[in-house]
């Protein structure tokens, strides 16, 4: 196991958002709770009032599209949608015979809350094997509901009021409103074409001069929605910016990172001098097609690990025991080609749109993706470039969904996730074509 030096142990300290130093349940529930007034007992009319920092959340347009999609269908009506990353295909044999095999036993209580020890030994293992890194089982990995939960106690141990957060754009939607709803400030930064849309050093370094209270770098890689791949000349870069910020944690989100099609995708951990201010995100939604399953984890040095599992703790305990048993056999028994197949696959599909969106005029994709399974192309051409109402308008006309790239950061771009059938695919790009055409005319 890496052993951390007194001084990287301060470092991950100094990190912690405030909150965390109060208690093991960081925040009393009165501070926390709503407060309310019933105006009449009789008639059970009440006043109430919510938390302020409720009203600053968007909610997230992927998931307000889906929810409207799934409504049509339920109302009878035929959707297309490409606006969900989830695969189309079923969890390996082994995840699911697992699962299967888990609740014959009765294996359904409790866990520990940072996960089985059966699991928490399988992820140090890979993680070890594939990038490199070393964290203790025992107190380095808290396995959580989703890689989503593990991301949101990543910013609720740094974060607080008067903090601020720095996110590179294109931006998975939650980013932000999950340092809104620590009470931090987002800080969002322009990236470009040119650059791959990665943020680069000069970039970093320019922001964290601008904002002394930062406290907290986000980096996805792969990227959704720009499938963009950081590599290690890239992570290198980035990390002697951070050098010089050494109050600035990193909050690595690397759920796609086995979804590569060219080159490998290092772990920002890895990098020199990066292990202790470093959370590294990862689950097993996207490479084993386990969503509903609800499975992620955080593995950080262990002053951030605690904090996490403090978080964790008071909030939803443990993940589910049955979708922990899955997680260990996907870890132990799905093989490395069995998951490569998988990218060849989306590989596959990626060509496919690409060349396909190349056919319709005032269509464009500066910068293919390398990883994850989305196309963010360019149509500011239309709609004099909002792009919500162009989804809202294809949605009513062509019933296909996809999500507004301002959502993400990128206004006038639409994103489409390939992460379902050919045959689907193929139906969407020709309602899309047709749509498009309809507006030229």
């Amino acid at each position: 196991m890496k052993t951390k030096a007194p001084s990287q142990l301060l470092l991950s300290v100094a990190l912690l958002s405030p909150l965390i130093h109060e208690a093991a349940a960081f925040v009393a529930p009165s501070k926390i709770l709503p407060t309310f007034s019933l105006t009449s007992t009789e008639t059970n009319d009440s006043e109430i009032s919510l938390n302020p920092v409720v009203a600053s959340v968007k909610v997230s347009k992927t998931v307000e599209i889906f929810s409207l999609v799934k409504q049509m269908e339920a109302d009878g009506e035929k959707v297309t949608s490409l606006c969900v990353g989830e695969p189309d295909f079923l969890p390996p044999k082994a995840v699911l015979d697992a699962a299967t095999a888990a609740i014959r036993r009765g294996d359904t209580k409790y866990t520990a809350v940072t996960g089985t020890a059966d699991l928490r030994n399988a992820i140090a293992d890979d993680l070890k094997r594939r990038k490199g890194l070393e964290y203790d089982p025992q107190t380095e990995i808290i396995v959580g509901n989703g890689a989503k939960q593990s991301v949101y106690q990543g910013v609720l141990a740094t974060c607080g009021p008067g903090d601020a957060a720095i996110i590179p754009a294109p931006y998975w939607p939650s980013y932000p409103e999950m340092v809104a709803l620590a009470g931090a400030e987002p800080i969002i930064v322009e990236t470009t074409k040119e650059s791959g849309y990665l943020i680069t050093p000069e970039a970093l370094r320019t922001v964290l001069e601008a904002n002394p209270h930062a406290k907290l770098f986000f980096l996805c890689s792969p990227g959704n929605p720009t499938g963009g791949v950081y590599r290690e000349a890239d992570l290198s870069a980035l990390a002697k910016v951070l050098k010089d910020y050494p109050n600035v944690a990193v909050l690595a989100d690397e759920i796609y990172e086995r979804l590569v099609y060219e080159g490998n995708c290092p772990s920002f951990a890895s990098i020199d001098r990066m292990f202790s201010r470093t959370m590294t995100v990862n689950g097993f939604s996207k490479a084993y097609a386990m969503t509903g399953l609800r499975l992620g984890y955080v593995a950080a040095p262990q002053p951030l690990a605690k904090a996490i599992t403090t978080i964790q703790s008071q909030l939803t305990s443990c993940a589910g025991s049955i979708s922990q048993a899955a997680g260990v056999a996907a870890l132990t028994q799905v093989s490395d080609d069995e998951l490569l197949e998988n990218v060849k696959i989306m590989k596959e599909k990626r060509d496919f749109v690409l060349s396909e969106l190349e056919k319709i005029p005032g269509v464009s994709v500066s910068v293919p993706p390398n990883g994850a399974f989305y196309i963010l192309p360019d149509v500011s051409g239309y709609f004099d470039g909002d792009d919500t109402e162009l989804c809202l308008q294809l949605l009513k006309s062509k019933k296909l969904a996809l999500v507004p790239g301002s959502s993400f950061g990128a206004p006038g771009t639409i994103r489409l996730s390939y992460a379902t059938s050919m045959e689907e695919l193929k139906i969407a790009i020709e309602k899309l074509a047709d749509f498009l055409g309809e507006q030229s005319t």
